[in-house]
Protein backbone atom coordinates (compact mmCIF):
# COMPACT_ATOMS: atom_id res chain seq x y z
CA UNK A 1 0.00 0.00 0.00
CA UNK A 2 2.85 2.36 0.89
CA UNK A 3 4.51 1.76 -2.50
CA UNK A 4 1.27 2.62 -4.30
CA UNK A 5 1.02 5.83 -2.27
CA UNK A 6 4.58 6.85 -3.06
CA UNK A 7 4.02 6.07 -6.75
CA UNK A 8 0.90 8.27 -6.75
CA UNK A 9 2.80 11.14 -5.17
CA UNK A 10 5.62 10.73 -7.69
CA UNK A 11 3.14 10.85 -10.56
CA UNK A 12 1.68 14.01 -9.03
CA UNK A 13 5.16 15.47 -8.97
CA UNK A 14 5.86 14.76 -12.62
CA UNK A 15 2.39 15.74 -13.83
CA UNK A 16 1.69 18.77 -11.70
CA UNK A 17 4.37 20.06 -9.39
CA UNK A 18 7.44 20.56 -11.56
CA UNK A 19 6.86 19.61 -15.17
CA UNK A 20 8.68 21.30 -18.02
CA UNK A 21 5.54 23.36 -18.62
CA UNK A 22 5.54 24.50 -14.99
CA UNK A 23 9.15 25.60 -15.30
CA UNK A 24 8.28 27.58 -18.41
CA UNK A 25 5.44 29.30 -16.55
CA UNK A 26 7.71 30.08 -13.58
CA UNK A 27 10.25 31.67 -15.92
CA UNK A 28 7.71 33.48 -18.08
CA UNK A 29 6.20 35.31 -15.12
CA UNK A 30 9.41 35.38 -13.06
CA UNK A 31 7.85 33.91 -9.94
CA UNK A 32 10.64 32.57 -7.73
CA UNK A 33 13.90 33.94 -6.39
CA UNK A 34 14.97 30.49 -5.21
CA UNK A 35 13.41 27.04 -5.42
CA UNK A 36 14.11 23.45 -4.40
CA UNK A 37 15.60 21.11 -6.98
CA UNK A 38 13.42 18.55 -8.72
CA UNK A 39 14.96 15.83 -6.60
CA UNK A 40 14.27 17.68 -3.36
CA UNK A 41 10.66 18.32 -4.36
CA UNK A 42 10.16 14.69 -5.31
CA UNK A 43 11.66 13.56 -2.01
CA UNK A 44 9.32 15.75 0.02
CA UNK A 45 6.27 14.72 -1.97
CA UNK A 46 7.18 11.05 -1.57
CA UNK A 47 6.97 11.56 2.19
CA UNK A 48 3.43 12.90 1.85
CA UNK A 49 4.40 16.51 2.57
CA UNK A 50 2.44 19.37 0.99
CA UNK A 51 4.14 22.21 -0.92
CA UNK A 52 3.74 25.88 -0.07
CA UNK A 53 5.48 28.93 -1.55
CA UNK A 54 6.88 31.60 0.78
CA UNK A 55 7.58 35.27 0.15
CA UNK A 56 11.30 35.94 0.21
CA UNK A 57 11.30 38.13 3.30
CA UNK A 58 10.54 35.27 5.71
CA UNK A 59 13.26 33.14 7.32
CA UNK A 60 13.33 29.57 5.97
CA UNK A 61 16.22 27.24 6.75
CA UNK A 62 17.97 26.12 3.58
CA UNK A 63 17.15 29.32 1.67
CA UNK A 64 18.65 32.80 1.73
CA UNK A 65 16.21 35.42 3.01
CA UNK A 66 16.84 38.36 0.73
CA UNK A 67 13.88 40.77 0.78
CA UNK A 68 14.65 40.86 -2.94
CA UNK A 69 17.91 42.72 -2.32
CA UNK A 70 21.33 41.72 -3.61
CA UNK A 71 22.67 42.95 -0.29
CA UNK A 72 21.05 39.99 1.48
CA UNK A 73 21.89 37.28 -1.05
CA UNK A 74 23.98 35.48 1.61
CA UNK A 75 21.55 36.01 4.49
CA UNK A 76 20.92 32.35 5.27
CA UNK A 77 18.89 32.02 8.50
CA UNK A 78 19.86 29.55 11.18
CA UNK A 79 16.24 28.91 12.12
CA UNK A 80 12.79 28.93 10.56
CA UNK A 81 10.51 31.85 11.22
CA UNK A 82 7.87 30.96 13.83
CA UNK A 83 5.12 30.62 11.21
CA UNK A 84 7.32 28.49 8.96
CA UNK A 85 8.03 26.06 11.77
CA UNK A 86 4.30 25.76 12.39
CA UNK A 87 3.79 24.88 8.73
CA UNK A 88 6.61 22.32 8.83
CA UNK A 89 5.16 20.78 11.98
CA UNK A 90 1.83 20.41 10.18
CA UNK A 91 3.09 18.56 7.11
CA UNK A 92 4.13 21.34 4.72
CA UNK A 93 7.44 21.92 2.98
CA UNK A 94 8.67 25.15 1.41
CA UNK A 95 8.93 24.58 -2.33
CA UNK A 96 10.51 27.97 -2.98
CA UNK A 97 10.89 31.63 -2.07
CA UNK A 98 8.80 33.95 -4.22
CA UNK A 99 9.92 37.24 -5.72
CA UNK A 100 8.66 40.49 -4.22
CA UNK A 101 8.87 44.22 -4.60
CA UNK A 102 12.34 44.88 -3.24
CA UNK A 103 12.40 45.50 0.52
CA UNK A 104 8.63 44.92 0.49
CA UNK A 105 8.24 48.09 -1.58
CA UNK A 106 9.83 50.28 1.07
CA UNK A 107 12.99 51.50 -0.61
CA UNK A 108 11.73 54.27 -2.89
CA UNK A 109 8.68 56.46 -3.42
CA UNK A 110 9.03 55.93 -7.19
CA UNK A 111 9.24 52.14 -7.22
CA UNK A 112 7.80 49.61 -9.64
CA UNK A 113 5.83 46.83 -7.94
CA UNK A 114 7.12 43.30 -8.41
CA UNK A 115 10.72 44.27 -9.26
CA UNK A 116 13.71 43.35 -7.15
CA UNK A 117 17.44 43.34 -7.78
CA UNK A 118 17.53 39.67 -6.74
CA UNK A 119 14.55 38.44 -8.74
CA UNK A 120 13.92 40.90 -11.55
CA UNK A 121 10.37 41.76 -12.63
CA UNK A 122 7.47 39.45 -11.76
CA UNK A 123 4.62 39.74 -14.28
CA UNK A 124 0.87 39.45 -13.84
CA UNK A 125 -0.43 36.42 -15.81
CA UNK A 126 -3.38 38.50 -17.05
CA UNK A 127 -3.12 41.04 -19.87
CA UNK A 128 0.17 42.14 -21.37
CA UNK A 129 3.01 43.32 -19.09
CA UNK A 130 0.64 44.23 -16.26
CA UNK A 131 1.69 44.73 -12.66
CA UNK A 132 1.44 41.77 -10.30
CA UNK A 133 1.17 44.47 -7.62
CA UNK A 134 3.13 43.99 -4.46
CA UNK A 135 4.87 43.58 -2.44
CA UNK A 136 3.83 39.90 -2.29
CA UNK A 137 4.07 39.70 -6.06
CA UNK A 138 5.41 36.20 -6.64
CA UNK A 139 3.11 34.73 -3.99
CA UNK A 140 0.12 36.14 -5.85
CA UNK A 141 1.26 35.00 -9.28
CA UNK A 142 2.29 31.47 -8.27
CA UNK A 143 -1.25 30.83 -6.99
CA UNK A 144 -2.92 32.62 -9.91
CA UNK A 145 -1.09 30.45 -12.46
CA UNK A 146 -2.28 27.30 -10.71
CA UNK A 147 1.24 26.09 -10.00
CA UNK A 148 0.39 25.82 -6.31
CA UNK A 149 -2.74 26.26 -4.19
CA UNK A 150 -1.32 28.23 -1.27
CA UNK A 151 1.41 30.74 -0.59
CA UNK A 152 2.37 33.12 2.20
CA UNK A 153 2.62 36.86 1.72
CA UNK A 154 3.19 39.76 4.09
CA UNK A 155 1.47 43.12 4.32
CA UNK A 156 2.21 46.50 5.80
CA UNK A 157 -0.31 48.29 3.61
CA UNK A 158 -1.79 46.49 0.60
CA UNK A 159 0.89 43.87 0.07
CA UNK A 160 -1.45 40.89 0.48
CA UNK A 161 -4.71 42.49 -0.66
CA UNK A 162 -3.41 44.10 -3.85
CA UNK A 163 -1.59 41.12 -5.42
CA UNK A 164 -4.54 38.94 -4.41
CA UNK A 165 -7.03 41.29 -6.06
CA UNK A 166 -5.18 41.96 -9.32
CA UNK A 167 -4.14 38.32 -9.79
CA UNK A 168 -7.63 36.95 -9.11
CA UNK A 169 -6.99 34.96 -5.92
CA UNK A 170 -8.00 34.98 -2.24
CA UNK A 171 -5.93 36.89 0.30
CA UNK A 172 -6.31 37.13 4.06
CA UNK A 173 -4.62 39.99 5.91
CA UNK A 174 -5.21 39.01 9.54
CA UNK A 175 -5.56 41.23 12.56
CA UNK A 176 -2.04 42.35 13.47
CA UNK A 177 -0.91 39.96 16.20
CA UNK A 178 -2.85 36.92 15.04
CA UNK A 179 0.22 35.64 13.16
CA UNK A 180 3.75 35.93 14.54
CA UNK A 181 6.21 38.21 12.75
CA UNK A 182 9.29 36.55 14.33
CA UNK A 183 11.77 35.78 11.58
CA UNK A 184 10.23 38.17 9.04
CA UNK A 185 12.26 41.07 7.66
CA UNK A 186 10.21 43.95 9.05
CA UNK A 187 8.94 47.37 8.15
CA UNK A 188 6.55 48.30 10.95
CA UNK A 189 5.60 46.55 14.18
CA UNK A 190 2.40 48.62 14.11
CA UNK A 191 1.19 47.38 10.71
CA UNK A 192 3.17 44.31 9.62
CA UNK A 193 1.55 40.90 9.35
CA UNK A 194 1.90 37.72 7.33
CA UNK A 195 -1.13 36.12 5.71
CA UNK A 196 -2.21 33.30 3.38
CA UNK A 197 -2.83 33.77 -0.35
CA UNK A 198 -4.71 30.92 -1.95
CA UNK A 199 -6.94 29.58 -4.70
CA UNK A 200 -9.97 29.51 -2.39
CA UNK A 201 -11.16 30.86 0.94
CA UNK A 202 -11.19 27.29 2.27
CA UNK A 203 -7.51 26.74 1.49
CA UNK A 204 -6.51 30.15 2.84
CA UNK A 205 -8.44 29.49 6.06
CA UNK A 206 -6.75 26.12 6.49
CA UNK A 207 -3.34 27.77 6.36
CA UNK A 208 -4.38 30.56 8.75
CA UNK A 209 -5.50 27.94 11.27
CA UNK A 210 -1.97 26.54 11.21
CA UNK A 211 0.07 29.74 11.37
CA UNK A 212 -2.07 31.72 13.84
CA UNK A 213 -1.24 31.74 17.52
CA UNK A 214 0.84 33.09 20.36
CA UNK A 215 4.60 33.51 20.08
CA UNK A 216 6.49 34.79 23.12
CA UNK A 217 8.97 36.46 20.77
CA UNK A 218 6.28 38.66 19.20
CA UNK A 219 4.49 40.75 21.85
CA UNK A 220 1.64 41.56 19.46
CA UNK A 221 0.52 37.93 19.55
CA UNK A 222 0.02 38.20 23.31
CA UNK A 223 -2.97 40.46 22.54
CA UNK A 224 -4.97 37.61 21.03
CA UNK A 225 -8.15 37.38 23.14
CA UNK A 226 -8.21 34.43 25.51
CA UNK A 227 -11.53 33.26 24.05
CA UNK A 228 -10.46 33.70 20.42
CA UNK A 229 -11.77 30.92 18.17
CA UNK A 230 -9.02 29.64 15.89
CA UNK A 231 -11.40 27.32 14.02
CA UNK A 232 -11.63 29.11 10.69
CA UNK A 233 -12.86 26.16 8.60
CA UNK A 234 -15.49 23.96 10.24
CA UNK A 235 -18.29 26.51 9.95
CA UNK A 236 -17.68 27.55 6.34
CA UNK A 237 -20.98 27.30 4.47
CA UNK A 238 -23.19 29.14 1.99
CA UNK A 239 -25.49 30.67 4.60
CA UNK A 240 -23.13 32.95 6.52
CA UNK A 241 -24.31 36.11 4.76
CA UNK A 242 -27.99 35.61 5.46
CA UNK A 243 -29.40 38.22 7.85
CA UNK A 244 -26.06 40.02 8.20
CA UNK A 245 -25.68 43.76 7.71
CA UNK A 246 -22.89 45.15 5.55
CA UNK A 247 -21.68 48.70 5.06
CA UNK A 248 -20.95 49.32 1.38
CA UNK A 249 -17.99 51.60 0.65
CA UNK A 250 -18.34 53.75 -2.45
CA UNK A 251 -14.62 53.84 -3.36
CA UNK A 252 -14.37 53.27 -7.13
CA UNK A 253 -17.84 54.63 -7.92
CA UNK A 254 -16.31 57.56 -9.82
CA UNK A 255 -15.41 55.02 -12.52
CA UNK A 256 -18.24 53.62 -14.69
CA UNK A 257 -16.94 50.06 -14.49
CA UNK A 258 -16.15 50.46 -10.83
CA UNK A 259 -19.70 51.59 -10.17
CA UNK A 260 -21.04 48.51 -11.95
CA UNK A 261 -18.77 46.28 -9.87
CA UNK A 262 -20.02 47.91 -6.66
CA UNK A 263 -23.56 47.28 -7.88
CA UNK A 264 -22.71 43.62 -8.34
CA UNK A 265 -21.47 43.38 -4.75
CA UNK A 266 -24.70 44.90 -3.49
CA UNK A 267 -26.91 42.69 -5.65
CA UNK A 268 -25.15 39.46 -4.69
CA UNK A 269 -25.21 40.27 -0.99
CA UNK A 270 -28.88 41.16 -1.07
CA UNK A 271 -29.65 37.99 -3.04
CA UNK A 272 -27.98 36.05 -0.22
CA UNK A 273 -30.38 37.53 2.32
CA UNK A 274 -27.98 40.16 3.63
CA UNK A 275 -28.86 43.80 4.27
CA UNK A 276 -26.63 46.36 2.55
CA UNK A 277 -26.27 49.93 3.81
CA UNK A 278 -24.42 52.50 1.73
CA UNK A 279 -22.19 54.22 4.27
CA UNK A 280 -21.17 57.86 4.27
CA UNK A 281 -17.41 57.56 4.62
CA UNK A 282 -15.81 60.89 5.51
CA UNK A 283 -12.49 59.59 6.76
CA UNK A 284 -9.38 61.50 5.71
CA UNK A 285 -6.30 59.48 4.88
CA UNK A 286 -3.33 60.37 7.13
CA UNK A 287 -0.72 59.65 4.47
CA UNK A 288 2.09 61.83 5.83
CA UNK A 289 1.63 60.49 9.35
CA UNK A 290 1.68 56.91 8.10
CA UNK A 291 4.90 57.43 6.14
CA UNK A 292 6.66 58.89 9.19
CA UNK A 293 5.50 56.00 11.38
CA UNK A 294 6.68 53.44 8.85
CA UNK A 295 10.05 55.12 8.29
CA UNK A 296 10.74 55.52 12.01
CA UNK A 297 9.78 51.94 12.81
CA UNK A 298 11.56 50.57 9.74
CA UNK A 299 15.01 51.72 10.79
CA UNK A 300 14.55 50.46 14.35
CA UNK A 301 12.93 47.15 13.41
CA UNK A 302 15.22 46.35 10.47
CA UNK A 303 18.39 46.92 12.46
CA UNK A 304 17.00 44.71 15.23
CA UNK A 305 16.41 41.93 12.66
CA UNK A 306 19.85 42.41 11.10
CA UNK A 307 21.60 42.31 14.49
CA UNK A 308 20.73 38.63 14.95
CA UNK A 309 20.76 37.64 11.28
CA UNK A 310 23.59 36.04 9.31
CA UNK A 311 23.78 39.07 7.03
CA UNK A 312 27.10 40.96 7.02
CA UNK A 313 25.09 44.20 7.03
CA UNK A 314 23.88 45.38 10.43
CA UNK A 315 22.66 48.93 9.86
CA UNK A 316 20.47 50.78 7.41
CA UNK A 317 23.38 53.07 6.59
CA UNK A 318 25.48 50.07 5.53
CA UNK A 319 22.68 48.97 3.19
CA UNK A 320 22.46 52.46 1.72
CA UNK A 321 26.19 52.39 1.04
CA UNK A 322 25.92 48.94 -0.57
CA UNK A 323 23.13 50.16 -2.85
CA UNK A 324 25.16 53.19 -3.88
CA UNK A 325 28.21 51.02 -4.58
CA UNK A 326 26.09 48.66 -6.70
CA UNK A 327 23.73 51.21 -8.22
CA UNK A 328 23.98 49.82 -11.77
CA UNK A 329 22.18 46.68 -10.60
CA UNK A 330 20.30 47.79 -7.50
CA UNK A 331 19.21 51.33 -8.40
CA UNK A 332 18.74 50.74 -12.13
CA UNK A 333 15.03 51.64 -12.13
CA UNK A 334 14.39 53.68 -8.97
CA UNK A 335 16.27 55.30 -6.11
CA UNK A 336 16.44 54.58 -2.37
CA UNK A 337 14.83 57.78 -1.11
CA UNK A 338 12.82 55.99 1.59
CA UNK A 339 15.97 54.30 2.90
CA UNK A 340 17.75 57.64 3.09
CA UNK A 341 14.83 59.39 4.77
CA UNK A 342 14.27 56.51 7.20
CA UNK A 343 17.88 56.69 8.32
CA UNK A 344 17.29 60.29 9.44
CA UNK A 345 14.33 59.55 11.71
CA UNK A 346 16.19 58.63 14.91
CA UNK A 347 15.86 62.18 16.24
CA UNK A 348 12.16 62.41 15.35
CA UNK A 349 10.66 60.40 18.21
CA UNK A 350 8.37 63.23 19.34
CA UNK A 351 6.96 63.68 15.82
CA UNK A 352 6.70 59.91 15.49
CA UNK A 353 4.55 59.60 18.60
CA UNK A 354 2.18 62.29 17.35
CA UNK A 355 1.93 60.55 13.97
CA UNK A 356 1.42 57.18 15.66
CA UNK A 357 -1.61 58.54 17.50
CA UNK A 358 -3.08 59.54 14.15
CA UNK A 359 -2.48 56.07 12.73
CA UNK A 360 -3.96 54.28 15.72
CA UNK A 361 -7.00 56.57 15.52
CA UNK A 362 -7.92 54.83 12.26
CA UNK A 363 -9.20 52.05 14.53
CA UNK A 364 -11.81 54.46 15.86
CA UNK A 365 -12.66 55.39 12.28
CA UNK A 366 -13.46 51.79 11.30
CA UNK A 367 -15.24 51.01 14.55
CA UNK A 368 -17.34 54.16 14.24
CA UNK A 369 -18.46 53.24 10.72
CA UNK A 370 -19.44 49.79 11.95
CA UNK A 371 -21.28 51.07 15.02
CA UNK A 372 -23.00 54.11 13.51
CA UNK A 373 -24.37 52.06 10.63
CA UNK A 374 -25.04 48.99 12.80
CA UNK A 375 -23.22 46.70 10.36
CA UNK A 376 -21.26 43.49 10.84
CA UNK A 377 -18.53 44.37 8.34
CA UNK A 378 -17.55 46.83 5.64
CA UNK A 379 -17.49 45.71 2.00
CA UNK A 380 -16.29 47.25 -1.24
CA UNK A 381 -13.88 46.97 -4.13
CA UNK A 382 -10.39 45.84 -3.12
CA UNK A 383 -8.20 47.39 -5.84
CA UNK A 384 -8.54 48.67 -9.36
CA UNK A 385 -7.40 46.38 -12.21
CA UNK A 386 -3.70 45.83 -12.79
CA UNK A 387 -1.96 48.85 -14.30
CA UNK A 388 0.94 48.63 -16.76
CA UNK A 389 4.48 47.85 -15.64
CA UNK A 390 6.43 51.09 -15.98
CA UNK A 391 10.14 51.10 -15.15
CA UNK A 392 10.60 54.70 -16.25
CA UNK A 393 7.97 56.46 -14.16
CA UNK A 394 7.15 53.77 -11.63
CA UNK A 395 3.74 52.77 -10.32
CA UNK A 396 2.56 56.33 -9.78
CA UNK A 397 2.94 57.27 -13.44
CA UNK A 398 1.36 54.00 -14.59
CA UNK A 399 -1.62 54.44 -12.25
CA UNK A 400 -2.12 58.04 -13.37
CA UNK A 401 -2.41 56.81 -16.97
CA UNK A 402 -5.06 54.21 -16.11
CA UNK A 403 -7.75 54.01 -13.43
CA UNK A 404 -7.38 53.61 -9.69
CA UNK A 405 -9.22 52.85 -6.49
CA UNK A 406 -8.39 51.04 -3.26
CA UNK A 407 -10.06 49.93 -0.04
CA UNK A 408 -8.16 48.39 2.82
CA UNK A 409 -5.57 51.05 3.59
CA UNK A 410 -7.39 52.08 6.76
CA UNK A 411 -7.57 48.43 7.82
CA UNK A 412 -3.82 48.17 7.25
CA UNK A 413 -3.08 51.19 9.42
CA UNK A 414 -5.50 50.05 12.12
CA UNK A 415 -4.10 46.52 12.11
CA UNK A 416 -7.62 45.23 11.41
CA UNK A 417 -8.49 42.14 9.32
CA UNK A 418 -9.18 42.34 5.60
CA UNK A 419 -10.20 39.44 3.35
CA UNK A 420 -10.06 39.77 -0.44
CA UNK A 421 -11.96 37.46 -2.82
CA UNK A 422 -12.25 37.52 -6.64
CA UNK A 423 -15.24 39.53 -7.88
CA UNK A 424 -15.20 40.01 -11.66
CA UNK A 425 -13.22 41.15 -14.69
CA UNK A 426 -12.66 44.72 -15.85
CA UNK A 427 -10.75 45.10 -19.13
CA UNK A 428 -10.30 41.30 -19.02
CA UNK A 429 -8.34 41.76 -15.77
CA UNK A 430 -9.55 40.34 -12.45
CA UNK A 431 -10.60 42.55 -9.56
CA UNK A 432 -11.42 41.59 -6.00
CA UNK A 433 -13.89 42.62 -3.34
CA UNK A 434 -13.15 43.20 0.33
CA UNK A 435 -14.58 42.24 3.69
CA UNK A 436 -13.18 44.48 6.44
CA UNK A 437 -13.98 44.26 10.14
CA UNK A 438 -12.93 45.24 13.62
CA UNK A 439 -10.02 43.69 15.48
CA UNK A 440 -10.18 39.90 15.90
CA UNK A 441 -13.21 39.50 13.60
CA UNK A 442 -11.09 37.34 11.28
CA UNK A 443 -13.24 34.23 11.66
CA UNK A 444 -16.45 36.06 10.79
CA UNK A 445 -14.90 37.78 7.75
CA UNK A 446 -13.58 34.46 6.46
CA UNK A 447 -17.02 32.90 6.76
CA UNK A 448 -18.63 35.85 4.95
CA UNK A 449 -15.97 35.68 2.22
CA UNK A 450 -16.48 31.94 1.74
CA UNK A 451 -20.24 32.36 1.34
CA UNK A 452 -19.72 35.20 -1.13
CA UNK A 453 -17.20 33.13 -3.07
CA UNK A 454 -19.71 30.30 -3.40
CA UNK A 455 -22.51 32.67 -4.38
CA UNK A 456 -20.46 34.57 -6.94
CA UNK A 457 -18.92 31.41 -8.44
CA UNK A 458 -16.21 33.45 -10.16
CA UNK A 459 -12.92 31.60 -10.54
CA UNK A 460 -10.62 33.52 -12.89
CA UNK A 461 -8.08 31.52 -14.84
CA UNK A 462 -5.32 33.15 -16.92
CA UNK A 463 -4.46 31.99 -20.42
CA UNK A 464 -0.91 30.77 -19.90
Amino acid sequence: MKQIYILAITILFFNGCNTTQDKQIENKFNIYISKLSNEEIEHNLSKGLKPIAIKDNIDVKGFANTAGSLALKDNRPSNNAFLIQKLVDNGYFVIGKTNLSEWANFRSSSSTSGWSSMGGQTINPYGSMRTPCGSSSGSGVVVATGLIDVAIGTETNGSVSCPSSVNGIVGIKPTVGLVSRSGIIPISHTQDTAGPMASSVQKAAEILEIIAGEDINDPATLNIPKDFNFDFTSELNQESLQGKRFGLLSTGSHDEDGEKAIGKIKELLENSGAIVIEVDDKREYPGEAELLVLMYEFKENLEKYLSTSNSPFKTLQELIEFNDANKEKVLKYFDQSIFVDSDKTTSQKEQYLVALDQILDTRNGIDSLLEENNVDALVGLSWSPAWAINHDGGDDEAIAAYRFWVNGSYAAMAGYPHVTVPLDYIDSLPIGMSFIGTAWSDKQLIEYAHSFEQLNNFHPTPAL
